[in-house]
Protein backbone atom coordinates (compact mmCIF):
# COMPACT_ATOMS: atom_id res chain seq x y z
CA UNK A 1 0.00 0.00 0.00
CA UNK A 2 1.03 3.64 -0.74
CA UNK A 3 0.55 6.86 1.23
CA UNK A 4 -0.23 10.00 -0.74
CA UNK A 5 2.96 11.54 -2.07
CA UNK A 6 4.62 8.26 -2.41
CA UNK A 7 4.75 8.01 1.59
CA UNK A 8 4.08 4.37 2.15
CA UNK A 9 3.43 2.68 5.42
CA UNK A 10 5.83 0.47 6.66
CA UNK A 11 7.68 2.05 9.97
CA UNK A 12 10.66 1.91 11.22
CA UNK A 13 11.20 0.88 15.13
CA UNK A 14 13.31 3.89 16.49
CA UNK A 15 10.39 6.35 16.91
CA UNK A 16 6.79 6.27 17.87
CA UNK A 17 4.44 6.19 15.20
CA UNK A 18 2.46 9.12 14.03
CA UNK A 19 -0.26 7.96 11.11
CA UNK A 20 -1.61 11.50 9.66
CA UNK A 21 -4.57 10.94 7.93
CA UNK A 22 -6.49 12.43 5.31
CA UNK A 23 -10.03 11.92 6.14
CA UNK A 24 -12.13 12.99 2.74
CA UNK A 25 -12.61 10.51 0.14
CA UNK A 26 -14.62 12.56 -2.32
CA UNK A 27 -13.33 13.51 -5.40
CA UNK A 28 -11.86 16.78 -5.85
CA UNK A 29 -10.87 17.32 -2.61
CA UNK A 30 -8.27 19.26 -1.26
CA UNK A 31 -7.39 17.34 2.07
CA UNK A 32 -4.62 16.02 0.79
CA UNK A 33 -3.02 19.17 0.73
CA UNK A 34 -3.16 19.87 3.60
CA UNK A 35 -2.08 16.67 4.72
CA UNK A 36 1.00 16.88 2.91
CA UNK A 37 1.83 20.08 4.37
CA UNK A 38 1.04 19.05 7.99
CA UNK A 39 3.22 15.99 7.09
CA UNK A 40 6.19 17.69 6.04
CA UNK A 41 5.58 19.99 9.44
CA UNK A 42 5.89 16.09 11.74
CA UNK A 43 8.76 15.11 9.59
CA UNK A 44 10.93 18.03 10.62
CA UNK A 45 9.78 17.63 14.04
CA UNK A 46 11.23 14.77 14.19
CA UNK A 47 9.70 12.90 16.98
CA UNK A 48 7.54 10.32 15.30
CA UNK A 49 8.64 8.23 12.61
CA UNK A 50 5.66 10.24 10.34
CA UNK A 51 3.99 8.38 7.98
CA UNK A 52 0.96 10.14 5.70
CA UNK A 53 -1.94 7.37 5.19
CA UNK A 54 -5.18 8.56 2.93
CA UNK A 55 -8.21 6.71 3.89
CA UNK A 56 -9.79 6.76 0.35
CA UNK A 57 -7.48 3.71 -0.38
CA UNK A 58 -8.54 1.43 1.73
CA UNK A 59 -12.44 1.95 0.03
CA UNK A 60 -14.00 0.81 3.40
CA UNK A 61 -17.89 0.28 2.44
CA UNK A 62 -20.52 1.40 4.98
CA UNK A 63 -20.20 -0.42 8.32
CA UNK A 64 -20.89 -4.26 7.21
CA UNK A 65 -18.68 -6.36 9.68
CA UNK A 66 -20.99 -9.05 11.10
CA UNK A 67 -19.11 -8.99 14.58
CA UNK A 68 -18.43 -6.33 17.04
CA UNK A 69 -14.75 -4.67 16.81
CA UNK A 70 -14.10 -5.51 20.11
CA UNK A 71 -13.59 -8.81 18.84
CA UNK A 72 -11.47 -8.00 15.90
CA UNK A 73 -13.12 -10.92 14.26
CA UNK A 74 -13.08 -9.55 10.85
CA UNK A 75 -14.24 -11.09 8.20
CA UNK A 76 -13.88 -8.76 4.70
CA UNK A 77 -10.68 -7.74 3.50
CA UNK A 78 -11.01 -4.02 3.49
CA UNK A 79 -11.24 -4.20 7.14
CA UNK A 80 -8.48 -6.44 7.50
CA UNK A 81 -6.41 -3.96 5.86
CA UNK A 82 -7.75 -0.69 7.98
CA UNK A 83 -7.16 -3.06 11.63
CA UNK A 84 -3.55 -3.54 10.23
CA UNK A 85 -2.78 -0.21 9.31
CA UNK A 86 -4.04 1.09 12.02
CA UNK A 87 -2.65 -1.51 14.90
CA UNK A 88 1.04 -0.36 13.89
CA UNK A 89 0.65 3.64 14.95
CA UNK A 90 1.08 4.93 18.67
CA UNK A 91 -0.70 8.22 17.48
CA UNK A 92 -3.15 10.02 14.65
CA UNK A 93 -3.76 13.26 13.58
CA UNK A 94 -6.63 13.81 11.40
CA UNK A 95 -6.74 16.09 8.82
CA UNK A 96 -10.45 16.73 8.02
CA UNK A 97 -13.16 19.28 6.48
CA UNK A 98 -16.04 20.00 7.78
CA UNK A 99 -19.72 18.60 6.21
CA UNK A 100 -23.08 20.01 7.89
CA UNK A 101 -21.27 21.11 11.04
CA UNK A 102 -19.74 17.65 11.03
CA UNK A 103 -16.91 15.32 10.36
CA UNK A 104 -16.82 13.11 6.96
CA UNK A 105 -19.30 10.57 6.99
CA UNK A 106 -16.21 8.57 5.81
CA UNK A 107 -13.96 9.12 9.11
CA UNK A 108 -16.71 8.45 11.35
CA UNK A 109 -17.30 4.71 9.61
CA UNK A 110 -13.17 4.16 9.71
CA UNK A 111 -13.55 4.70 13.62
CA UNK A 112 -16.46 2.78 13.87
CA UNK A 113 -14.83 -0.14 12.12
CA UNK A 114 -12.42 -0.74 15.07
CA UNK A 115 -12.08 -0.66 18.41
CA UNK A 116 -8.86 -1.84 20.35
CA UNK A 117 -6.59 -0.73 17.19
CA UNK A 118 -7.54 2.96 18.63
CA UNK A 119 -7.28 2.69 22.50
CA UNK A 120 -5.15 4.09 24.40
CA UNK A 121 -3.09 6.10 21.76
CA UNK A 122 -3.06 9.86 21.42
CA UNK A 123 -5.08 11.65 18.53
CA UNK A 124 -4.67 15.58 17.25
CA UNK A 125 -6.55 17.71 14.48
CA UNK A 126 -6.12 19.57 11.55
CA UNK A 127 -9.09 20.98 10.24
CA UNK A 128 -10.47 23.60 7.80
CA UNK A 129 -13.16 25.26 5.53
CA UNK A 130 -15.06 28.29 5.73
CA UNK A 131 -15.18 30.65 8.46
CA UNK A 132 -15.27 28.22 11.23
CA UNK A 133 -11.76 26.83 10.29
CA UNK A 134 -13.62 23.32 10.95
CA UNK A 135 -13.82 23.43 14.35
CA UNK A 136 -17.35 22.02 14.75
CA UNK A 137 -16.06 19.34 13.14
CA UNK A 138 -13.28 18.43 15.47
CA UNK A 139 -15.95 18.87 18.35
CA UNK A 140 -17.87 16.49 17.30
CA UNK A 141 -15.37 13.99 16.30
CA UNK A 142 -13.68 14.21 20.22
CA UNK A 143 -17.22 13.07 21.50
CA UNK A 144 -16.67 9.53 19.00
CA UNK A 145 -12.82 8.98 20.03
CA UNK A 146 -13.13 9.62 23.92
CA UNK A 147 -15.53 6.41 23.63
CA UNK A 148 -12.66 4.72 21.58
CA UNK A 149 -10.49 5.55 24.64
CA UNK A 150 -8.56 7.55 22.95
CA UNK A 151 -7.24 11.52 24.11
CA UNK A 152 -7.83 13.76 21.67
CA UNK A 153 -5.39 16.72 22.03
CA UNK A 154 -6.34 20.38 23.26
CA UNK A 155 -4.05 21.55 20.54
CA UNK A 156 -5.31 21.80 17.18
CA UNK A 157 -4.72 23.52 13.95
CA UNK A 158 -8.10 25.08 12.38
CA UNK A 159 -7.90 26.59 8.85
CA UNK A 160 -10.48 29.06 8.35
CA UNK A 161 -11.35 30.43 4.67
CA UNK A 162 -8.31 27.17 3.22
CA UNK A 163 -9.15 27.96 -0.41
CA UNK A 164 -7.09 31.39 -0.80
CA UNK A 165 -4.01 29.30 0.92
CA UNK A 166 -4.02 27.00 -2.06
CA UNK A 167 -2.08 27.29 -4.87
CA UNK A 168 -0.92 25.63 -8.16
CA UNK A 169 2.26 23.99 -8.22
CA UNK A 170 2.47 21.28 -11.69
CA UNK A 171 -1.61 20.32 -11.76
CA UNK A 172 -1.47 19.69 -7.82
CA UNK A 173 -3.08 21.87 -5.57
CA UNK A 174 -0.69 23.02 -2.29
CA UNK A 175 -1.64 24.36 0.79
CA UNK A 176 0.74 27.40 1.70
CA UNK A 177 0.89 27.64 5.62
CA UNK A 178 1.41 30.89 7.59
CA UNK A 179 3.00 31.40 11.00
CA UNK A 180 0.33 30.37 12.86
CA UNK A 181 -0.76 27.35 10.99
CA UNK A 182 3.67 26.14 11.54
CA UNK A 183 3.17 27.34 15.07
CA UNK A 184 0.31 25.42 15.45
CA UNK A 185 1.75 22.65 14.06
CA UNK A 186 4.34 22.60 16.28
CA UNK A 187 2.51 22.60 19.81
CA UNK A 188 0.11 20.09 18.80
CA UNK A 189 2.75 17.70 17.58
CA UNK A 190 4.73 18.32 21.02
CA UNK A 191 1.86 17.89 22.49
CA UNK A 192 0.53 14.65 20.76
CA UNK A 193 4.54 13.32 20.94
CA UNK A 194 4.57 13.46 25.17
CA UNK A 195 0.61 11.84 25.31
CA UNK A 196 2.19 8.99 23.03
CA UNK A 197 4.79 8.19 25.36
CA UNK A 198 2.36 7.91 28.19
CA UNK A 199 0.09 6.16 26.86
CA UNK A 200 2.60 3.41 25.27
CA UNK A 201 3.27 2.37 28.97
CA UNK A 202 -0.56 1.23 28.98
CA UNK A 203 -1.24 -1.27 26.21
CA UNK A 204 1.68 -3.04 27.39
Amino acid sequence: MGGVGGVGYACGMDKLKLMTLVCSTRPGRVCPAVANWFHGAAQKHGKFDAQLVDLAEFNLPVYNEPNHPVMQQYQHEPTKKWAAAVAGFDAYVFVMPEYNFGPTPALVNALNFLYKEWCYKPCGFVSYGGISGGLRSVQQTKLLVTTLKMMPMYESVPIPNVSPLLVDEGGSKVFKANEQHEKGAGALLEETHKWAVALKTMRG
